[in-house]
């Protein structure tokens, strides 16, 4: 499926043309009827002489109404530009062609209407105006039929000659992530609301949860339909109206984007590619400001250009562009920006999602040009570095890819010289990437690797004595996803980042040693233990990191902050309390007072701790093993 679109100035026959093609009026407004004059969007659709169906956008072409007209043409495959041949080019056949230009649309025919108005000296003359206008355009060499929307002629030749440029159009992509700017909101009575636009980028179903972005509102596909037929799903590329529900009317405006859940997050800042239009009446400065248009949305904007003070009408650069709203969008989108109602250029998004850059910063300027070039490594890398641990499903995303192109090119990268460290959920025989895989640029590995050695350094210098960090809290400082973690220091112990140490993490040349006095107070308080086995005192401790080095060492066993036993006298109580479970099935706290010979302090404390250990479990009032 394919939509074609008109452009051109005011009262140039646009609407007239698209009813004599279609036989149907797309002013739908009787505002429109009674002014006969284009104001708002309207929609039909045709079948072309081979039998393909189309739709068609026909949009307005008076000056005040440019925002409705940007925001029918961001998805068409084929612009038809109508000139009348009575007036020949008009101020806004040159801005509606100026913006085709910026949006790069590639295809497209000039049709020159109201023939029946001029002879044919004349209607050659015009001919030759629109082929000079369209020079240095996406459209220049573009064919040029003439019509008459009165009397039908031209109007089978043009058919044909649509059917003929869409031969070899290009079907749009599928990647999987479905998004239909909506251009119309509207409640069908019995049924809720509907909204209208052109799919790209994947296919919707009946039934499927669905999102509104950016204000994140979830609702469910209650009906699809395209050229008045119900669907069961709609393809990419379909001009395609949708009943919600689970939202409500009001919620629902010009402007958002219909996706599925998760995925596609507003964002208030972009890396651009930005080319000020040759016919632009302004020059773009520095912190300009100016209205931003992408696909059916706008918001006030301001343009930081990065590379240059001032980008003069037929220049390009980079920029990064400040939205006063936050808008949803993906790299690769097509973007206008106009200031005092004049168009003055556009570009493609680069990054959606980008850190702010200093101006004139070659390491930033060299990777917008890596990006820029659309290479699917360069964009995964770009994906990719300063992100940290990133998700694949994630990667692709932000990489405007598909997961079967990211996925072949990592591969590829893998096998190579590999930029990357790939982690969890990875045949690693294979080299298949599954989507809960995570991935990390080899810069940002390096600088992880260097922040655990970091905090490691930073344990060790503040608890000397211990063995090393708890791994959560490494965890936590390092804000790595749980899920991975495991794999992250598995890697770093065995390229000698990090030791491992039970429950710890620690450099590989860290050993905690008690300095001689702290020795001399640690063999005293063992001493003192041995003196009094089951009842050791409870008033002298040593420094508590020498008592935690002792109980890492396994010469103490801690069993509260009061009671610790020396580890002779731990296991010797075990055992006779282990016994004394395998003998009769189960023990109480006062049986083993009595075999220890201590008192209830004492015993509470040891069976509490092999309550800890899964050693015993109490039930009731007494204890059993665990397992009986």
């Amino acid at each position: 499926m394919f939509v074609i679109g008109t452009a051109g100035h005011v009262d140039h026959g646009k609407s007239t043309l698209v009813k004599a093609l279609t036989g149907i009026d797309p002013d739908r407004l009787q505002e429109e009827k009674d002014r006969e004059m284009t104001i708002d969007l309207g929609f039909a659709w045709l079948t072309l002489p081979s039998g393909r169906e189309v739709s068609v956008v026909d949009v307005p072409g008076h000056e005040r109404f440019i925002k409705n007209m940007l925001a029918g043409v961001h998805g068409l495959d084929l612009a038809m530009l109508v000139v009348a041949a009575d007036e020949s080019v008009m101020p806004q056949t040159r801005e509606h062609l100026a913006i085709l230009d910026l949006l790069r649309v590639q295809r497209g025919l000039v049709v020159l209407s109201k023939k029946d108005l001029v002879d044919a000296d004349w209607l050659e003359l015009v001919r030759a105006e629109v082929e000079q206008t369209l020079s240095g355009t996406t459209l220049a060499g573009a064919p040029v039929v003439a019509v008459s929307s009165v009397t039908g002629d031209g109007i089978a030749e043009l058919k044909t000659l649509l059917d003929k440029l869409l031969d070899d159009a290009t079907p749009r992509r599928d990647v999987g992530r479905p998004r239909l700017p909506v251009d119309r909101a509207f409640v069908m009575t019995g049924f809720g609301p509907v909204v209208t636009g052109t799919l790209i980028d994947g296919a919707f179903s009946l039934g499927q949860e669905v999102e509104l972005a950016p204000s994140g509102l979830r609702a469910r596909i209650r009906g699809l339909q395209s050229h008045q037929k119900r669907l069961g799903r709609a393809e990419p590329g379909r001009r395609t109206a949708v009943n919600l529900s689970g939202v409500e009317h009001a919620e629902v405006q010009r402007g958002d984007v219909l996706t599925t859940p998760g995925w596609l997050h507003a964002t208030d800042l972009l890396d651009v590619s930005l080319r000020v239009a040759p016919s632009s009446p302004l020059s773009v400065k520095h912190n300009m400001g100016v209205t931003f248009h992408t696909g059916t949305s706008e918001t006030q904007a301001r343009v930081r250009l990065l590379d240059a003070q001032e980008l003069k009408p037929g220049s390009e650069g980079w920029a990064q562009v400040h939205l006063e709203h936050a808008l949803p969008v993906v790299k690769g989108d097509f973007f206008v920006i106009r200031a005092s109602d004049q168009t003055l250029g556009g570009g493609t998004v680069a990054d959606p999602a980008p850190s702010r850059h200093r101006r004139f910063q070659e390491d930033a300027l060299a990777r917008l040009e890596a990006v820029g070039s659309g290479s699917p490594r360069a964009l995964l890398l770009n994906a990719l570095d300063g992100r940290g641990l990133v998700q694949f499903q994630a990667l692709v995303k932000t990489a405007d890819l598909s997961e079967a192109q990211a996925a072949t090119e990592l591969k590829a990268m893998a096998t190579e010289d590999p930029p990357l460290v790939l982690s969890l959920s990875k045949d690693e025989r294979a080299m298949t990437i599954t989507k809960g895989a995570y991935l990390i640029a080899q810069g940002d590995w390096a600088r992880l690797k260097g922040s655990a050695q970091t905090e490691a350094r930073a344990f060790h210098a503040q608890y000397p004595l211990r063995r090393g960090l708890p791994k959560e809290d490494l965890r936590s400082r390092l804000n790595v996803p749980s899920a991975v973690f495991g794999e992250v220091v598995a890697r770093m112990t065995g390229q000698g980042t990090l030791a491992e140490d039970g429950a710890a993490v620690r450099l590989p040349d860290h050993q905690p040693r008690l300095s001689p006095e702290q020795q001399r107070l640690a063999d005293a308080y063992v001493q003192a233990l041995e003196a009094a086995p089951f009842s050791p005192p409870t008033d002298r401790y040593p420094d508590a990191e020498v008592l935690a080095f002792m109980a890492d060492e396994g010469r103490v066993v801690r069993f509260t902050q009061e009671v610790v036993f020396g580890a002779q006298a731990y296991a010797q109580a075990r055992d006779r309390v282990l016994a004394r479970l395998r003998q009769n099935g189960k023990i109480a706290v006062s049986e083993v007072r009595d075999v220890l010979g201590t008192s209830r302090k004492y015993a509470l404390a040891l069976m509490e701790y092999l309550d800890q250990q899964h050693v015993t479990r109490r039930m009731g009032d007494e204890r059993v093993l665990v397992g009986r």
